[in-house]
C-alpha cells in the first residue's frame, strides 16, 4: 500500500504559500507619464520629427560655425575669372561648388553665410512673439473683465494689419536695415496669433480644479499664473510658435526679395534670389541654390511643428 502519510505531505507542499524567505514577485506598476512624457515618448517614434530635427540642427550648426563648411569669403568677388561661373558639381565643397554669382562671389559661400541671417530672424522674432503674446494672452483670459476687453480690442487692432504690408511700412521708417530692424519689424506685428491661442488656453485652465484648490489654500496670483496656468496652458503656444518660425524666416527673405528687409553687405538668401531674377535666362543657378536651401529650412521647421502638434494633441493620438 502507498504511504499516505507522505501523500499528504506532498499535497500540503504543492497547495502551502511561499515562505517568507522567497517572498511572490509583485508585478511592476506603470509609472505614470505626464503630458509632456507622453509627448517626447511620441515624438521618438514619428519619422517627421527625426528628419527635421536632423535638418534643424544641421542648419543650426552651419549658422553658428559657417567656417566648418567652407573657406571661402561670401562678399569676395572676381569678375575677371568668376563672371557668372558655372556649377562644378563635381568638386564636392569646394568655392565654385554651386557657381558664381553676376559679382563673381561664391554662392556656395553666400549660401553658408545667408543660414545664418535667416536663422536668427526667425528664432529671435519666434522668441520674442513668444513671451509677449504669452504674457498678453494670459493677463487677459486670467481677469477677463474690462482687462480682457482692452487687450482683446488692441490685439484685434494688430492683428488687422496685414502682415507683410504693416511691415514694409515699418521698415520703410529706418533708413538702415539690419538684422535686428527687420526683427523688430516682424515682432511689433506678429505677436497677436499667439495672444489669441494663450488667452483662450487660459480661460480653459482657470476653470480646472486645481486652480480652484489653489485659491482656496490662499495661493498669490503670480504663483498660480506662473506654477498651475502657464504650464498647462503652453501646450498650444508651442505648436503655433514652432510652425510660425518657418514663417518668420520665409517673411525675411521675401522683404530682402522686394529690397525692404536686409541688404548688402548682409548676406541674406532673400538678397541673394533677388540678384538671381535678373540672371534667371542666363545663370539659372544663381536663384536655384538659395530658392532650394529657404525651401529646404522653411519646410523643417513646418514639419516639426506638425510632429509637435499631434503628440500633443490627445485627439490626434
Amino acid at each position: 500500500m502507498p504511504d499516505v502519510t507522505k501523500t499528504v505531505a506532498a499535497v500540503e507542499d504543492a497547495i502551502a504559500p511561499p515562505s517568507a524567505a522567497e517572498p511572490a514577485p509583485k508585478p511592476k506598476a506603470d509609472k505614470a507619464r505626464s503630458l509632456w512624457g507622453d509627448a517626447w515618448a511620441d515624438l521618438r517614434r514619428n519619422p517627421y520629427f527625426i528628419v527635421s530635427s536632423v535638418l534643424i540642427f544641421f542648419l543650426l550648426l552651419i549658422a553658428g560655425f559657417p567656417t566648418l563648411f567652407t573657406g571661402a569669403s561670401p562678399t569676395a568677388g572676381d569678375l575677371v575669372n568668376h563672371y557668372v561661373g558655372k556649377p562644378e558639381l563635381s568638386k564636392i565643397g569646394s568655392e565654385g561648388w554651386f557657381g558664381y554669382d553676376i559679382q563673381g562671389r561664391s554662392v556656395y559661400a553666400r549660401l553658408i553665410y545667408g543660414t545664418r541671417a535667416s536663422v536668427i530672424v526667425g528664432i529671435a522674432v519666434t522668441l520674442i512673439v513668444t513671451i509677449i503674446g504669452s504674457v498678453t494672452g494670459m493677463i487677459a483670459g486670467y481677469f477677463g473683465g474690462i482687462t480682457d476687453a482692452i487687450l482683446s480690442r488692441v490685439t484685434d487692432i494688430f492683428f488687422g494689419i496685414p502682415f507683410l504690408l504693416g511691415a514694409m511700412v515699418v521698415l520703410q521708417s529706418f533708413t538702415e536695415r539690419t538684422i535686428w530692424v527687420v526683427v523688430f519689424a516682424l515682432a511689433f506685428l506678429g505677436w497677436t496669433q499667439i495672444t489669441r491661442v494663450m488667452r483662450g488656453a487660459v480661460i480653459t485652465v482657470k476653470q480646472a480644479d486645481y486652480v480652484h484648490a489653489a485659491k482656496a489654500l490662499g495661493a498669490g496670483t503670480g504663483r498660480i499664473l506662473f506654477r498651475h496656468i502657464l504650464p498647462n496652458a503652453m501646450a498650444p503656444v508651442i505648436v503655433v510658435a514652432t510652425i510660425a518660425l518657418g514663417g518668420y524666416i520665409s517673411a525675411e527673405a521675401t522683404l530682402s526679395y522686394l529690397g525692404l528687409g536686409l541688404s548688402s553687405p548682409i548676406v541674406s538668401w532673400g538678397v541673394d534670389i533677388s540678384a538671381g531674377v535678373q540672371q534667371i535666362r542666363t545663370a539659372q543657378h544663381i536663384l536655384l541654390w538659395p530658392s532650394i536651401m529657404l525651401s529646404i529650412t522653411v519646410l523643417a521647421f513646418i514639419m516639426l511643428g506638425e510632429a509637435v502638434r499631434n503628440a500633443l494633441d490627445p485627439k490626434l493620438r
